[in-house]
């Protein structure tokens, strides 16, 4: 192959792309835990100020920083998905472009061979 053949970029932006997608991946899960600790948080700390089951002091306290890791978790996942997809989407691009680039040859109606 010749040093213009743009295949094992192509090869390399696809396999970039693989990665990325995986890492956009893990952040939408992390995002669902985010979200779920929050809504935790938020239903222990009410049971918690209503007194039910014997809750007491501590049971708040900890349901206030489960609630505020989730937030700080779900900003922090929400901005690497952001990123994750921009990035995707310039490989993305740059994967078309050099796919463009390549001059393509159109294979005319050649008849077949009977097997």
């Amino acid at each position: 192959m010749n040093e213009d053949d743009p295949t094992d970029e192509i090869s390399e932006i696809e396999a970039q792309i693989e990665e990325l997608a995986e890492i956009a991946e893990r952040c939408r899960k992390l995002i669902l835990a985010s979200r779920i600790a929050i809504v935790g948080g938020a239903a222990l700390l009410l049971i918690a100020i209503l007194g039910l089951f014997g809750s007491g002091p501590a049971t708040a306290l900890g349901s206030i920083a489960l609630m505020l890791g989730g937030i700080v978790s779900l900003g922090s996942n929400i901005s690497t998905l952001r990123q994750t997809d921009t990035n995707i989407d310039a490989a993305d691009a740059r994967r078309s472009a050099l796919i463009g680039s390549i001059d393509l040859r159109l294979v005319g109606n050649a008849p077949m061979k009977p097997r």
